[in-house]
């Protein structure tokens, strides 16, 4: 089975990508969703960071989303770190669910393969490209946030063009090009590759 990984810049629709390689039967690993589910499960690892962001880091034993991104998003240092922390356990639990699939292929959905190296336990990457000015509107929209904090967070992942030049394929969001297709020309090429 071909362990696929699925990346993109924030706002570039990835996600939405990936439920459409999910329509034609195959498995998706959410790699964001699953971070947020192992911060508020893995004792160990929220241990860890209430000890370096403080206990304001969970309410009630869950994690504090908003107090956490205000301090991440603001320092780069504190964001590394936070990844330092979370991507292992994220990544070994990625790992973990791609052996247990059946598929031609499965995908990991995840904004910081390159970042993060898991690209290293992947056989191939796909990245879903939109132009920049696209990426802030969505986000803005998605995350009813300002553009400042939109560029914030764009300025802590890997260049999107040369992020684009390290992935294997590339499929282009940007509203000029229909993504159905697309999706599916990649998907019978990745089933013959198998």
């Amino acid at each position: 089975m071909l362990k696929i990984g699925l990346t993109g810049g924030i706002g570039s629709g990835k996600t939405m990508v990936a439920r459409i390689f999910e329509l034609l039967g195959i498995p998706v690993y959410y790699a964001d969703a699953a971070a947020k589910t192992i911060m508020n499960e893995d004792e160990s690892l929220k241990a860890l960071i209430i000890e370096h962001f403080g206990k304001a880091a969970y309410t009630d034993g869950t994690l504090n989303r908003a107090y956490i991104s205000s301090i991440v998003f603001q320092n780069k240092e504190k964001l590394a770190l936070l990844n330092s922390l979370v991507h292992p356990a994220t990544i070994r639990a990625a790992e973990k669910w791609m052996l247990q699939q059946q598929a031609a292929y499965a995908i990991k959905e995840a904004a910081l393969i390159f970042e993060s190296g898991s690209q290293n336990g992947l056989d191939l990457v796909i990245g879903v490209y939109a132009p920049k000015s696209l990426r802030i509107l969505r986000t803005m929209q998605r995350d009813t946030i300002s553009r400042d904090e939109v560029l914030k967070r764009m300025s802590n992942q890997v260049n999107e063009e040369l992020k684009m030049k390290l992935c294997d394929f590339v499929i282009y969001n940007n509203e000029q090009q229909l993504l159905i297709p697309q999706v599916i020309a990649l998907h019978e090429k990745l089933l013959k590759t198998e």
